[in-house]
Formats: C-alpha cells, structure tokens, sequence
C-alpha cells in the first residue's frame, strides 16, 4: 500500500512538471534558508561550550558609580580570585587573564613579527579551560616565569613543526628581547569561544603594581564546586567588598564609611556571568573579542521559521490551486470504493515526498551557498554540524513534519469533494476555503513587510553612523601601529614623516578615538581631599601637542596644548561631558585633582574644554575623557593628503625601516577602524537583504499559486464578461483587486509589528534614528508591486483567453 502512494505521488509530480518544480524549488529554498539560519544559531549558542565545565565556569564583573558616572567593565582587582578561594569553599579554582600589553614582537628569523593575539594567563588556566595539549604538560606549563604556551598554528609557523617543546621564542619590548622557554603546544582555540589567542605567557612576567586592591586590570574567571547555585554565591561580595575594597578606599579618600559612600549617589559592585553567556549576553567595554548578541539570535530563529512557514503555505496554495486538476481523479476513486481516510493519507504522502525532495535539493543548496553565508555572516561554519548525533534525527525529522502541516490542508480539502459534483462537473469551493487561502498570503505578506522595513531601518541606523557628526574628522588619518618598542625614536619617527609632502600632522599617543584603542579610566577629584561626593571616574589620555589638531577635534572653551607655555605638564584638557560631570558651566581656570596613591593628589588646572567626541561606538554615551600632555608612544597617527597615497605610505615605510630596522610595519586608516566598530550591524543588514528577498520570492510563489486557483475558479465569469465585451484592462483589474486588498490588510497587520521591532532594537544605540514614516510607504508600495507584477502573469492569461473556450471548460 505505501509503495502504491509514493509511485502514485511521484506519478503526479512528473504529470504537473511546472507545478511540482516551482512547489520542490520553492520549498527547496525555504528549507535551505532554514538550514543556513539554525547553523548560525547553533553556532553563536555554542560559544564556550567545548570546556569540560562550562557549566561551572564564572567570570567576574565590576559595576560602579562615582559622582554620577556609570562604569561597567569585565575586570576585577589583581587578588580577587585568591582571597575568594582562600575565604570561601564554594569556590574550586580561579585563574586570570592580563591582556594590558598588548601586541608582542616575536623574533622569527632575523625579523620580527606582530603578534597581537597574545596574552598573560595563570598556571591554573588549563585547570578552568579545556585546551588540550599536543605536547608538554599544560597542568605545569607556566609555573615558572619566562614560559609560553603556543597553539599548534603558531609552532608550525614558527618552526615548522609542532614538536618545539624545549625550543624558545625571542620578545621585544622597548630595547630588551626576552628568551621565553615553550613548555607546550595545545590545538588551536576553538572559533565560538570568547577569547582567541595564539601565544600563552607567564603572569610571573607581568609588570604590574600587584595588591592594589583598588585597581582593576585583570579578567577573573571561578570554577565553582557542583551544586553551588551561583546567584546565591554573588551575595558573598558584598562582604568581600567590606572586607577588602572598602578599605582601600578610605585610605584613598576622606569617606568614613560605606553608608557615606552610597548616600552620595555611589555604588560598587560585583557580579557573576556564566562563561557560556559572555559572547551573546554581555555588552561591557573591552571584552577580549566583539561580542554576539542575543537579539539577534532571537530574531534569525524567527525569521527561520517564518520563511518555513511560508514556504508551506506555497505548498498549500499551489496544491489547492490544482484542486480542478485532481477533482475528478477523487471523484472517480472515491465513486471506486477509496475511503476519504485513504485519500488524506495518499495527499499527506505526495506533500512529505515533495518534502523529502526539497530538503534534498536545500541541502545541495545549503552547501553551494555555505562560503558565501559565511562570508556575510563572519563565521566559519559547516555543513557537518547539522550531521552530529545532536541534530541528524532533527534533521530526518524536518521533511515529515513539514510535509504534514504543508499537507494537512490540501489533504482535507482535497478529500472532501464529493463524488456526485464532481463527476456533474459541480465543483464549489465556498467562501470558508476562499478565506483560509487569503489568511495565508497575509501571513506571507506582513511576513515579507516586516522584514522590508527592518532592512530599511537597519540601513538607515547605519547611514546615520556613517555621516553623524562625531566630533572628529576620522577621514584622512593614518595610524601606525605598535610604536611601543621605538621608545623615544617614536617622536624621531614622527618628526622624520612629518618632512614629507602630503602629511599635514602628526601626533604620537596611545589614545585613538575607535574602540580597541588602549583606555586608562581613573580616579579624580574636584577637591584636594577627596570625599564621596567629590570622587570622580574619568578616562584619563595622555597626549601630545599636535593630538587635536591631527585628529581633527574642536575646541569650545579655552586653549590647546602649546610649547609656548612652560608648565602644560600640569595642566588638563577636559571634555564637554567631563565639564558637566564635574558641574561647571565655565571649566577653564578651574582646578581638578588626579589621585596618584593612597591619599595623594596632585592639583591640575584646566586649560581647555575639548568639544565632546565619539570614542566608543554610538551604542553608548559619551564619557568624560582627561587630557595629559604626556609621552604615551603607542601609536603615531598623521593626517594626510589622498593624492598618491600608496607613493606616501612606502616612504613612511622607508623612514620606519631606517630608525627601527627589523621591526614590522604596519598600519592601518582610522575610517576603516571606526567602520569595524559597526561590522556586526553591517552583517545583520546584508543578512536581513538576503532573507528578505528570499521571503518575497517564496511570497510571490505563493500568490501566484493563489492567482492560479482565482482564475481557474472565475474561469466561465472571465468567458461571460468578455463575450458581454468586458476589455483585457478590466478583466485584469477585477483580478488583481483582491490582491492588492490582501497586501493592504498585511500592512496594517506587519506596519505596527515593525515598528515595535525595529524601535525595540534602536534602543541598544544611545545615539539613534527615529523611524521615518516614509520607510513604512516605500515598504508598502514595494509590496503592491511585487504582488502586482506577480499576479499580473495569471490575470492577462485569464483575460486573454478565448471566451468560448472558456465556456466550454466550465
């Protein structure tokens, strides 16, 4: 009996070829959206999970207020995770990461390379995460000082060969090369973890101020023992931060007690976030990578199934546009003795063979596509994810469970049809059907609206980044990176460019205005003793003369830098947002004090006010920032002109060979840093281009299996006008109004729906467009005129039928 459905279902298919490829091709599509969607889901959902314990693995959050300034950071003091461990049971294990030093130069050869994925772990850091090793033994790896892990990519690239354990790498730092011994090779990080490095070094090697318990640099994660629910755990900071934190800072400040310190509108705190959370569920500054987000996530799963779904819904409205097709063959079966139970079950088989074809061809599809989805997307996923034990019986599952809810429908329609009408030639639809059908292109069409206007939307958030002004000119300037090892020659280097035609400044700091920029957030106050109302949180910039000027940055109040004066060393440069927070209208003239220890300040006073500039991406406020002229030799930035630039940066490059021979030259031009804050939003909208314009081509299949069945019904009404001399113009209008009358219910339905969306996800941005009402018009008009185009094809054939033959079918 089931061999009998399938050939009669694979009969019928090479019976209709046009309806059966546009039905496979149609679900095809769909489903491939669908498989490439839950790869991308899958993929950001398992971030992290490859450790052994991720289920007990934290990392510590700090959340402060001082004078009214809010910071969020992922960092905590350098003892935190020892006197945790040391106070309380619940924790197993704790291991750090100290990622403050930035790019190393590693000696390869006779040359250096840029290594800017490299770190400073714990010895406990392979006790936290599972990072198994090729060779040595990871347990004791970093013990001792001037040690190093590398991945299995970075042995091969140095030496050709994993086997390097023993062997030793060359650091540059300042004039010094450091020997560091390989005490082991571990594969290479896996791509959906939160952190990726290539080069593990000792924390014995960092140079750092350690058991200030008042500064916060390190990245702290906690193993906790099973069973300890980790939201009952966080409570135990408040009495680490009596314990500990509040001390430091009265011995910093002329606060009392912590009652003092809150009433004065401050706050600290600290938080737990499972490890497997931070990349979709955490939006703090200087995450180790750029994080995900869940949004999105919530939103591709939906638009997933809503191209499915649509996709059925082609499969219901072709297979019941073909009803007078099939009417007499139920007629006939049914009038032989076939039960309409048996009807339904051989309608149900042809939808889920249909199904399986599809979801074959989608597969194909999926695979063909994959390189470029990963492209759009930034991920390296592929198509053998969807074939693990953990989602292959999902995958068998999809094509029956499809086919059942695409083929529900038309089953029980189809196998309604009485015997009696039918072979009279009496087939009738009624207005119940009618309407379901026009339910279901609705639901395709608001479908298709919504996904229109949040592509607009996305598009016109990202035009708004792109020409908003941000406070400086991000056009034209050039920044060398890693000008750390030339010392002092950084501003020879500087000088000896500066000589050349096309550069218009120049400036040497650590401090560029583009996230991923070195950032030093520190304590000030307004007076000389510091209380809890006037403590402050500020990034403090060290820069040098030429830094506005080169970046571009305008000044509202007062004056710059300058050599004319002596004694600039002691002076400041505020930001607007830094005037306010500190509550002067006029700052210039004005004293503040910058804490450099426990209990000591040092007056400055403040010479300029810096109009107020995006450092961050416009996802966020604009804090108050400190200007120091100080040498900070990090980065040399010019200002250049456009003409002949690739002549200009191979100069640059000579003058960098001559004062540091060896050393890598690199550089990169601030537009492009300040886009790349942007790549995830530029992503969604190329992802939201792709998914919209798949949901209008299956929406238009689908109204075009509507305009089929309209016109089959109305077939012997188009005879009757024409013979009364109705014109192909009218004929065409009478069917397509019903048409056009769908797309405007959809509208009304998906215009609010899209608004909420759309306003919903505007709101991540601080700085942001309000959704323009000519978005939701160009929307619906696209929508009246790809259904317009699409039934268009159905009507004129109607309309240019002769009438007679017309007549005759019905």
């Amino acid at each position: 009996m089931i061999s009998n459905y399938f050939k009669i279902a694979w009969r019928n298919l090479l019976r209709n070829k046009t309806f059966s490829l546009i039905n496979i091709l149609g679900w095809a599509i769909g489903l491939c959206s669908f498989l490439l969607i839950t790869l991308y889901v899958l993929d950001e959902l398992s971030y992290d999970r490859y450790n052994d314990k991720a289920g007990r693995i934290y990392r510590i959050n700090m959340d402060a207020r001082m004078g009214g300034m809010d910071i969020h950071l992922p960092f905590t003091p350098d003892q935190m995770g020892a006197l945790l461990k040391q106070d309380y049971p619940q924790v197993e294990t704790y291991t750090r990461i100290f990622n403050n030093e930035g790019t190393r130069l590693v000696k390869k050869g006779q040359e250096y390379l840029t290594e800017p994925r490299a770190t400073n772990v714990d010895s406990t850091f392979f006790q936290v995460f599972t990072l198994p090793a090729i060779e040595g033994n990871t347990q004791t790896a970093l013990n001792a000082p001037n040690t190093v892990v590398i991945t299995a990519s970075t042995a091969i690239k140095y030496f050709g060969t994993t086997h390097v354990v023993g062997q030793t790498l060359e650091v540059k730092k300042a004039e010094q090369e450091t020997p560091y011994k390989i005490t082991a090779v571990i594969k290479d990080i896996p791509a959906n973890s939160h952190f990726q490095f290539d080069m593990l070094f000792s924390m014995k090697n960092v140079d750092y101020a350690w058991g200030n318990i008042g500064s916060h640099n390190f990245y702290t994660y906690l193993v906790l023992q099973p069973g300890t629910d980790y939201k009952v755990f966080e409570k135990k900071f408040t009495e680490y931060i009596q314990r500990y934190l509040f001390p430091d800072i009265m011995k910093r400040s002329n606060i009392k007690s912590w009652e003092e310190f809150e009433r004065a509108g401050n706050m600290a705190r600290y938080s737990l976030i499972p490890v497997t959370d931070i990349h979709l569920r955490s939006d703090r500054m200087s995450e180790l990578l750029p994080s995900g987000n869940i949004q999105y996530v919530y939103i591709f799963a939906a638009v997933a199934a809503f191209i499915l779904l649509i996709a059925c819904i082609n499969f219901m409205n072709l297979t019941t546009a073909r009803a007078a097709g099939r009417a007499k063959e139920v007629g006939i079966r049914k009038a032989l003795g076939t039960g309409r139970k048996e009807l339904i079950t051989q309608f149900l088989t042809e939808s889920t063979f249909t199904a399986i074809l599809s979801l074959i061809l989608a597969i194909g599809l999926a695979y063909l596509v994959l390189p470029l989805f990963n492209e759009l997307a930034g991920k390296t996923m592929h198509m053998g994810k969807l074939f693990s034990p953990g989602i292959l019986p999902l995958l068998i599952a999809l094509p029956f469970i499809t086919g059942l809810l695409a083929g529900s429908y038309p089953a029980f329609f189809l196998s309604a049809f009485k015997p009696v009408e039918v072979l009279k030639g009496k087939l009738k639809t009624g207005n119940k059907r009618i309407s379901l059908r026009s339910v279901l292109v609705v639901f395709q069409f608001a479908t298709s609206i919504i996904l229109i206007i949040g592509t607009l939307v996305i598009y016109q958030q990202l035009y708004y980044i792109q020409h908003k002004n941000i406070g400086f000119n991000k056009d034209q300037v050039l920044i060398i990176n890693e000008t750390r090892p030339l010392g002092d020659n950084a501003t020879v280097f500087k000088n000896e460019v500066l000589q050349l035609p096309g550069i218009k400044s120049g400036t040497v700091s650590s401090f560029v205005p583009v996230s991923n920029s070195a950032r030093n957030s520190n304590a000030v106050s307004r007076d000389a003793v510091v209380d809890a109302k006037s403590m402050l949180n500020m990034q403090n910039w060290n820069i040098d003369y030429d830094y506005l000027e080169t970046m571009g940055m305008q000044l509202v109040k007062g004056r710059n830098f300058s050599r004319s004066y002596g004694n600039d060393e002691a002076a400041v440069m505020i930001n607007e947002s830094a005037a306010k927070l500190l509550g002067y209208d006029d700052a210039v003239g004005k004293v503040l004090y910058t804490m450099n220890g426990p209990g000591v300040t040092t007056p400055r006073t403040i010479i300029g006010v810096v109009k107020n500039f995006h450092y961050e991406s416009l996802h966020r406020e604009i804090g108050p920032v400190i200007f120091m002229l100080q040498n900070s030799p990090g980065l040399v930035s010019f200002r250049v002109t456009t003409t002949h630039l690739q002549t200009l940066i191979a100069q640059i490059k000579d003058k960098w060979n001559t004062i540091a021979p060896g050393l890598p030259f690199s550089y990169r031009f601030m537009d492009e840093s300040f886009n790349a804050m942007y790549s995830a939003e530029q992503r969604i909208g190329k992802l939201a281009i792709l998914f919209s314009s798949l949901a209008i081509i299956i929406a238009c299949m689908g109204i075009f299996g509507l305009a089929t069945f309209i016109a089959q019904q109305r077939m012997k009404e188009i005879g009757i006008r024409k013979t009364l001399g109705a014109s192909v113009q009218s004929i065409v209008q009478l069917l397509s109004k019903d048409f056009l009358k769908l797309v405007m219910i959809a509208f009304i339905i998906a215009a609010p729906v899209a608004w909420w969306i759309m306003h919903h996800w505007l709101q991540d941005f601080a700085f942001r467009i309000s959704i323009s009402w000519w978005v939701f018009v160009v929307a619906g008009a696209a929508a009246i005129l790809i259904a317009l185009i699409t039934v268009s094809f159905q009507s004129v054939k109607a309309a240019l039928m002769n009438p007679l033959k017309s007549l005759n079918t019905e």
